[in-house]
């Protein structure tokens, strides 16, 4: 598909006029139908502002068929997503997981110096998986800074549904290990209810929160225009996004720092983990107050 071709496909798909387009582009509507029928062609300047608007890359627009890319995934986007998804996800929940073998390995007499070294690993590797992850996230966005929105809404409607039971089990899950502490308080023996009885209920959170990472990473993933929007952001937008990661970045290495010094001067390996998650609302806080976008969506 030529160029003549793939300007006039975008313009009827935005049911947009050769006038309304002239105006927009500050040219005359000759200067359109010229271009839709392949009588001359349009200067750099203008052709990036039909990107810009249209939503296409430079190399599509002038080589490609726009109309075949409105429906396939040419970047691999969605398959690069739900990897992400997932590493991130199921990172997020080994750390948790983590703590709650912390927990058993203690309940069971295993030395406190093993199990604080087994949980710093799953920690380490969480975090390399973690940080190879984003690397990869930005280098993704850096090669294909704009998406086109191939998802129609069969396939948004599909994951609705499946956003629903990723949420609403998350929190019943949650639920259900409350439920087992009560009882366990109650019916089960003192030696058995402690350490043992917080693990399995750290576990059954541990499925929780992965369950809400992924299903959160994945609703994102069907908004394309919002990733179109932070991958060309304003530099009134870069500076704020800066401004959350210095920060999120200190209060993590923070919270590290507390839990290293509160386990190595009062051994607190197996209890202090709620440093973790107190960053991590924090981090939460200071997203949503310094969102840029907030608002928008």
């Amino acid at each position: 598909m030529a160029f003549s071709e793939n300007l006039q496909f975008l313009r009827t798909q935005a049911n947009m006029t050769q006038e309304q387009l002239a105006e927009i582009l500050e040219v005359s509507r000759q200067s359109v139908s010229k271009w839709e029928g392949g009588q001359s062609f349009p200067e750099m300047e203008t052709l990036l502002r039909l990107c810009d608007l249209y939503e296409v890359d430079l190399d599509t627009l002038l080589r490609g068929s726009v109309e075949k890319s409105r429906v396939e995934d040419t970047a691999q986007y969605d398959r690069f997503m739900n990897l992400f998804s997932w590493r991130v996800a199921l990172s997020v929940g080994a750390i948790i997981l983590g703590v709650a073998v912390l927990g058993f390995l203690e309940a069971y007499g295993v030395s406190e110096a093993v199990c604080a070294a087994m949980f710093l690993l799953v920690v380490t590797v969480s975090v390399v998986v973690l940080v190879a992850s984003g690397i990869q996230y930005s280098a993704f966005c850096k090669e294909h800074p704009t998406i086109v929105d191939f998802y129609d809404q069969k396939q948004r409607s599909a994951f609705q549904r499946k956003f629903v039971w990723l949420i609403s089990g998350g929190v019943g899950a949650i639920l259900f290990g409350v439920v087992l502490l009560t009882l366990g308080e109650q019916f089960l023996e003192e030696k058995f209810y402690g350490d043992q009885m917080a693990a399995v209920f750290l576990a059954i959170v541990a499925g929780a929160v992965t369950a809400f990472v992924y299903g959160g990473l994945q609703s994102g993933k069907y908004n394309v225009e919002k990733y179109n929007r932070e991958n060309n952001p304003t530099p009134e937008v870069k500076a704020r996004q800066g401004l959350i990661c210095t920060i999120c970045g200190i209060l993590m290495v923070s919270v590290t720092a507390l839990y290293v010094g509160l386990g190595l001067a009062l051994d607190l390996w197996g209890t202090a983990w709620w440093v973790f998650a107190v960053g991590g609302i924090l981090c939460g806080v200071v997203n949503i107050a310094l969102d840029p976008y907030r608002g928008m969506d």
